[in-house]
């Protein structure tokens, strides 16, 4: 998937504003902490290893004011455990190199971004190596929300798996979910999957488990945004609901993910923190106002899958 995602250019943080997709591609420059912040929390840019490198950009925006925009930046999305990761580490940095002046210290937190995001890719490209072997030529596969180039600094986490199988020369089909209520799937998935030359369906997120029944999933692949230590997955709303229908219909059920999204210091997913959206994210569609204005709607934006329900997590070190 050649397409960049995030990077550091002409001095801001340079993002493809994923609002704004399928229909245009459009790049945005995020030239201060308060403007990035903006586009983490309104999802221009998203995706657990994704908004860890764009948290490590934000920290070198706000170079003269570590500690407070490491805070305001920590605040914009508190599920993903990748966007704390990276800003502790540029914490740690900033830490050793405190007697610098504002100018070299910013060379040196720009130099460690710019190495996160290299990381990143490089993750990429070994939970793709790792998770292809377990995909066979003539697998019909389901997704869940975004886990591509989008949600990346290169090639995705659970697309990324697929990518790498195609180029290998095995012959896939691919349903995604729309993901509802913001449609990440039908918008993100689908758009990166057809330009992968990937065949690729879009369903609707309650048309899977009749897919299942039907026999047309061989393999489910999904994301991560925080995995606990002993397991138990968050992941964007609706994963949970795959998982027990992968169970019931004998259907394996991977998550793939860099180290970085598991957190250790939560020993299960009950401690997982799940943000709440909006409420009218869930009485629009497309736009559209699909309920009443006063009408109650109740919007987790993830939900924790027990590990019990999950076949295997693909990391970069290898198949777990």
């Amino acid at each position: 998937m050649s397409i960049e995602t995030i990077t550091w250019k002409n001095n801001a943080v340079r993002i493809i504003d994923q609002t704004k997709l399928p229909h245009k591609l459009v790049y945005i420059n995020c030239r201060d902490v308060k403007t990035l912040v903006s586009a983490i929390k309104k999802l221009k840019v998203r995706g657990a290893p994704a908004l860890g490198v764009a948290g490590a950009f934000g920290v070198v925006l706000g170079v003269r004011n570590i500690k407070n925009s490491i805070k305001q930046i920590a605040a914009s999305r508190p599920t993903a455990v990748n966007l704390f990761w990276a800003l502790e580490r540029m914490e740690k940095v900033a830490a050793t190199h405190r007697n610098k002046s504002v100018k070299d210290l910013k060379k040196i937190l720009l130099k460690e971004a710019f190495k996160i995001q290299e990381e990143d890719k490089k993750t990429c490209r070994a939970m793709a190596l790792h998770g292809a072997e377990l995909i066979k030529s003539g697998d019909s596969i389901l997704t869940h929300c975004n886990a591509g180039a989008l949600a990346t600094a290169d090639y995705g986490t659970a697309l990324g798996v697929l990518y790498k199988a195609k180029e290998q020369g095995k012959k896939i089909k691919v349903y995604a979910d729309e993901t509802r209520p913001l449609l990440q799937g039908a918008r993100l998935t689908v758009w990166e999957l057809m330009r992968n030359g990937i065949d690729t369906t879009l369903i609707c997120d309650n048309m899977s488990a009749s897919l299942m029944a039907q026999g047309k999933v061989d393999k489910i692949f999904v994301g991560a945004d925080r995995i606990a230590a002993n397991g138990d997955t968050a992941n964007k709303i609706g994963t949970y609901s795959l998982a027990v229908l992968a169970k019931y219909h004998k259907i394996p059920f991977y998550v793939v993910a860099p180290c970085s999204t598991i957190d250790f210091k939560i020993k299960t997913g009950k401690e997982i923190p799940i943000e709440e959206r909006d409420a009218d994210e869930v009485k629009s569609f497309g736009g559209a106002q699909t309920a009443q204005k006063n009408a109650k709607a109740w919007n987790p934006a993830f939900d924790v899958t027990p590990r019990q329900l999950i076949t295997a997590i693909i990391t970069e070190k290898g198949v777990l």
